[in-house]
C-alpha cells in the first residue's frame, strides 16, 4: 500500500439551496470534525434490498390524498414528536436510540430502476459504472484496519442469497478482502455454515501441512506485486485460523443462544440473520452486512413453513403492496413474488427483529462502538399506481442509523405531504452515507488507496459525512 500522499479529494454537501462555495466550506469542517469524533469501531449494516416503502413505515404521511394514502395508522415511538407507522410498533419504542434522516436521495442517472445497480450502490457507496469498478465498503475497511478477530473474517454477509447479492464486488483490492458470505437458510434449525471444518482431516496433520506451505518460497503465478503476495499469505493465514479455532464455530452457531432470545428476534429467517449480525459483532468482525429475504420455505418454531406464492421477498412491492398474502395478482406485473408490507415475511418480522436487535446490542454494550444502518437502495412512489402497488422512487428515502455516537431520538430533513420530495434545507446521498461510515471509523478520505496500475482512489470522494450523526 502506498504512503498518503496528502491530495484532498473533492467535497460536496448536496445542499439544496446552498451556494457551491459554502457547500465546500462546510463538507471540509464536516469531514475534520467527523473524524475528530470517530467512534465507531464495527459496523453492522442491514440491507432491506428492493426499495422499502418509507411512506409505509418511517415517514408517516397522514395528510396525503386518500387515494394515495398509506392505510397504516401514524403512531407515536418513545420520543415526543416523532411518528412512525404501526407498522412499527416494536422498534416505534426504541426511537431514543435511533436518527432517523428522511432526507436521503439517489440523483444519479440510470441507477433508479436497476436492483442490481442499487444493490451495488450500497455495497460499494459508489454509483456503478465508473472507469474502475469500486469494491464494496466492507472490503475496503477490511484492507484499512484489518479484524479484530484473527479467527474470523474480517468482513461477512448473513447469508449474501439475496436476489442482488451477486452485485458484492472485490473491484481492484486483493482477493484476501472479498465479503465472506455464509449462505443458506438460517432459520433451519439444523443450519450450518458450509465447509467450517476440517473435513474429516485430523488437526494435528492439518496444521504440520499448513506449517509446510508457509516454508515453501512457491511465488504466486500471476501475481507479481509484493503487496497481493502478502495479501494471499494473509488469507491464508487466516483460513488456517478459521479451521482450527473453536471459538470460530462458536462465533457461527445459533444454538449457543438462549431459547427465550432467539424467539424475542424471531425464529424465521431475518429474526436469525439479526441475531448472528449480532453475533459476529460480539465477536469482533469488523464490518457485517445482514442482506435478508425471507425464502419461500422458512421455518416457525422449528417446523417448515411455505410461503404460498412468496417466490422473491424482498420489497420491490410494484403489485398489490398491501395484500393480505402473496402479491401475484391478475394483470399484475414485476411485482408478483412479495407478500403484503404488513405481513410476517415482511415488516412483520423486520419490525421484532429490529427493535430486539437494538436492545440487545444496547444490554451487552455493543451500541457504543457500533455503527447500525437500516438502509435500502430507494424508497416507493408517493401515488399508488393501476396494480395498487408502489413503484421505485429515488427522490426521497428514509436511512435509520443508531450507536457509535449518533445521537438517539432524532429525525433530520424532512419531505412534502405526500412524501414525493425532500423540503428541508440539506440532501443526502449515498455517497455521503459511505462517508459517514468511513469517517465513523475514523479512516482519513484525504489519503488515497490505490489500483495495481498506481491510479490514487479516494474514499467517497464525492461524498461528505451527514453531520447530524457526529
Amino acid at each position: 500500500m502506498h504512503c498518503p500522499t496528502g491530495r484532498i479529494g473533492r467535497r460536496s454537501f448536496i445542499g439544496l439551496g446552498m451556494a457551491a462555495g459554502l457547500a465546500q466550506f462546510d463538507a471540509s469542517i464536516a469531514s475534520a470534525f467527523a473524524r475528530a469524533q470517530g467512534k465507531a469501531k464495527q459496523v453492522l449494516v442491514l440491507f432491506e434490498q428492493g426499495g422499502v416503502s418509507h411512506i409505509d413505515t418511517w415517514d408517516p404521511k397522514p395528510d396525503a390524498v386518500a387515494e394515495h394514502r398509506s392505510p397504516f395508522k401514524t403512531i407515536q415511538t418513545n420520543v415526543p414528536g416523532i411518528n412512525v407507522t404501526e407498522l412499527l410498533t416494536h422498534s416505534s419504542k426504541h426511537l431514543d436510540k435511533l436518527s432517523l434522516i428522511r432526507c436521503m436521495t439517489q440523483p444519479t442517472p440510470g441507477i433508479g430502476n436497476s436492483h442490481p445497480a442499487g444493490s451495488q450502490y450500497i455495497y460499494s457507496g459508489h454509483a456503478p459504472g465508473g472507469p474502475v469498478e469500486m469494491p464494496d465498503l466492507s472490503s475496503v475497511v477490511a484492507m484499512l484496519l484489518d479484524s479484530n478477530a484473527k479467527h474470523l473474517p474480517s468482513n461477512i454477509m448473513v447469508p449474501g442469497t439475496n436476489e442482488q447479492a451477486g452485485s458484492s464486488r472485490i473491484g481492484f483490492l486483493p482477493p484476501a478482502y472479498q465479503v465472506f458470505k455464509t449462505s443458506g437458510n438460517l432459520a433451519d434449525p439444523n443450519w450450518t455454515v458450509p465447509n467450517l471444518g476440517l473435513l474429516g482431516i485430523d488437526q494435528g496433520r492439518f496444521k504440520n501441512r499448513a506449517d509446510l506451505l508457509s516454508n515453501l518460497d512457491i511465488g504466486i503465478a500471476g501475481r507479481s506485486k509484493a503487496k497481493d503476495a502478502e495479501a494471499m499469505k494473509s488469507l491464508m493465514t487466516q483460513a488456517t485460523d478459521m479451521l482450527t479455532n473453536p471459538k470460530t464455530r462458536l462465533a457461527f452457531d445459533l444454538t449457543a443462544e438462549p431459547e427465550g432470545l432467539r424467539n424475542r428476534y424471531g425464529l424465521g429467517h431475518r429474526g436469525q440473520c439479526y441475531l448472528l449480525g449480532r453475533k459476529l459483532i460480539e465477536s469482533g468482525v469488523r464490518f457485517v452486512t445482514c442482506d435478508v429475504r425471507e425464502p419461500h420455505q422458512s421455518f416457525v418454531d422449528g417446523e417448515a413453513k411455505t410461503y404460498d406464492g412468496g417466490t422473491n421477498m424482498n420489497w420491490d412491492h410494484h403489485d398489490a403492496i398491501y395484500s393480505e398474502s402473496h402479491t401475484n395478482i391478475k394483470g399484475g406485473g414485476p411485482g408478483a413474488g412479495r407478500y403484503g408490507i404488513h405481513t410476517w415475511p415482511m415488516m412483520g418480522s423486520l419490525d421484532q427483529a429490529f427493535a430486539t436487535l437494538l436492545e440487545d446490542m444496547d444490554e451487552r454494550g455493543l451500541l457504543e462502538e457500533t455503527l447500525v444502518c437500516l438502509v435500502s437502495e430507494f424508497g416507493r412512489t408517493p401515488k399508488i399506481n393501476n396494480r395498487q402497488g408502489r413503484d421505485h422512487w429515488t427522490h426521497a428515502f428514509t436511512f435509520i442509523f443508531a450507536g457509535a455516537g449518533v445521537p438517539g431520538g432524532q429525525v433530520f430533513g424532512a419531505t412534502d405531504p405526500d412524501g414525493g420530495y425532500i423540503t428541508s434545507s440539506k440532501a443526502y446521498t449515498i455517497e455521503d452515507y459511505a462517508a459517514t461510515i468511513y469517517e465513523k471509523l475514523g479512516l482519513d478520505r484525504e489519503s488515497p488507496i490505490y489500483t495495481p496500475d498506481d491510479r490514487p482512489i479516494f474514499l467517497s470522494k464525492d461524498g461528505s459525512p451527514i453531520s447530524e450523526l457526529f
